[in-house]
């Protein structure tokens, strides 16, 4: 989900998410996508994956078994949507420039700030860091 968000959002500040810079580019891979969700791997999807584990709000019976895997069952889907969701409305400060913004908003920011850099705007891109 996060990756689905920052390719829209890349593509909509004018990058190509399939251009990246620490992920190799190939066919079909988002590379510029992944390269941005790193950052905000451990903030926004693993934090909602551990809430809802450390919270009892996703069970055993959320998922069923396919095969010799495991899948959410449509109930489990939307508990996961909406956690997710949830944590994107999430505001916090800004740690380059200080305000309070949602980590939907930041994702923005910080795919805008990439553009900058490689357009020479400014000298160096800083990752959304929390501490």
């Amino acid at each position: 989900m996060l990756t689905k968000d920052l390719v829209a959002i890349t593509l909509g500040v004018g990058l190509d998410p399939y251009l990246g810079v620490y992920h190799r580019s190939r066919h079909g891979r988002p590379a510029l996508a992944l390269d941005l969700a790193e950052e905000f791997r451990p903030l926004i999807a693993d934090s909602v994956v551990l809430g809802l584990l450390n919270n009892g709000e996703i069970t055993e019976s959320d998922f069923m078994r396919r095969a010799r895997a495991f899948a959410l069952t449509a109930d489990g889907r939307r508990k996961v949507l909406r956690a997710y969701e949830k944590r994107l409305e999430t505001e916090i400060r800004h740690p380059v420039f200080g305000y309070r913004i949602s980590y939907r908003r930041v994702l923005d920011v910080q795919a805008r700030l990439v553009a900058a850099v490689m357009i020479g705007e400014i000298p160096e891109y800083t990752p959304m860091t929390t501490r």
